[in-house]
């Protein structure tokens, strides 16, 4: 499978360099401009990297945002991608949109879609045991996102979530 990395032509960005898995800088035309999008859509690995890779590629999607929504964003995109190899078949795409609204703030939107999955969709989160070492991915993505969504079906699955952040113009608070 040959992979693809891009971003939407009217706000370039950062790109994912698929080769050496690096990021590599491209002209940025900043995000505070209110109303502006930046669009980030790539290739996984179909296997194990699929969460590695989608950790970096929403990492350089969303460069020089505060850190606690970063380290959300590469947390949702790695058990998105995580469930999408565990669930789905090839190919695995992730898709990460950046908005900056005119009336301020940060919205993203992290999406990944797969080949489709054989099994019907859970119709509820099976209870996670303090002790396993997986199934919680939904639950994370649940608690984080402030919107979510999963659809399966035999010919493609596709989980999507929105995370957003109010303007940090506020005063910050003294105790």
């Amino acid at each position: 499978m040959r992979n693809h990395t891009s971003t939407s032509r009217d706000r370039p960005g950062s790109v994912l360099e698929r080769a050496t898995a690096r990021p590599v800088s491209a002209p940025s035309h900043g995000y505070a401009d209110g109303g502006g999008t930046t669009t980030l859509i790539t290739d996984l690995p179909y296997g194990p990297r699929a969460a590695a890779v989608a950790r970096e590629a929403v990492t350089v999607a969303l460069i020089g945002t505060e850190a606690d929504l970063l380290d959300d964003a590469r947390l949702i995109g790695s058990e998105l991608a995580t469930n999408a190899f565990a669930s789905g078949n090839p190919p695995l795409v992730l898709c990460v949109d950046r908005r900056s609204p005119v009336i301020g703030g940060l919205e993203v939107e992290i999406t990944v879609t797969d080949g489709g999955c054989p099994l019907p969709a859970p119709t509820s989160h099976p209870a996670s045991e303090e002790q396993a070492e997986s199934g919680r991915g939904l639950v994370l993505v649940e608690a984080l996102a402030d919107a979510w969504s999963l659809t399966t079906g035999t010919d493609g699955t596709r989980a999507w979530c929105r995370l957003t952040r109010a303007s940090s113009s506020s005063p910050a608070r003294t105790l």
